[in-house]
């Protein structure tokens, strides 16, 4: 039995989950709304103050649906009650980060600053110079927006510059030594 899927899922006072026919589960909380279409395998019933997902058979494929269902509908409860964030952090020398509207700025030593949009329902908050905050309520969408800002300046192992996760941590090499 999947031990992930066998846990219910608690609802917080202030979310509802409705559960509409090809298994479309809508979650409404605090922070907005999330709409999602999950396996229709796989049976999502609201029992009181939880959500609990129930499996067919004992196929493979059953099995790894069923954790993944469960952890999906987790998600959706937690994001519409607390919310995401990833914080990133910006190091080297000339680097920094720079938010205008929804319009972030990014001077990684490019001859040309890096300009992303913030995607619908994710917000990038700077703090100071060099630490960006990715906010909002899709787990999924949250980490996308976070590894795409990232992406265009990775950290390097020899100075550790670049964009990285405040929580990653960078092996560092040792540089070349001069002859003598």
């Amino acid at each position: 039995m999947s031990r992930i899927g066998r846990l219910p899922v608690a609802i917080p006072a202030g979310v509802t989950v409705e559960i509409a026919e090809n298994n479309k589960v809508t979650v409404k909380g605090p922070k907005g709304t999330l709409v999602r279409e999950l396996p229709v395998e796989m049976e999502i019933k609201v029992e009181g103050a939880e959500v609990v997902v129930t499996r067919p058979n004992d196929l493979k494929k059953m099995k790894s649906l069923h954790g993944l269902t469960r952890t999906l509908i987790n998600n959706m409860v937690l994001g519409v009650s607390a919310g995401y964030e990833k914080v990133l952090e910006v190091n080297g020398v000339g680097y920094r980060a720079a938010k205008s509207g929804n319009k972030l700025t990014l001077n990684l030593g490019y001859s040309h600053p890096v300009e992303m949009i913030d995607p619908e329902g994710i917000e990038a908050v700077v703090e100071g110079q060099n630490k960006i905050i990715v906010k909002g309520i899709d787990k999924e969408k949250v980490g996308q927006y976070a590894a795409e800002i990232r992406d265009k300046r990775r950290p390097e192992p020899y100075k550790g510059k670049g964009i990285k996760y405040a929580d990653e941590v960078i092996r560092r090499k040792v540089g070349k030594t001069g002859k003598k």
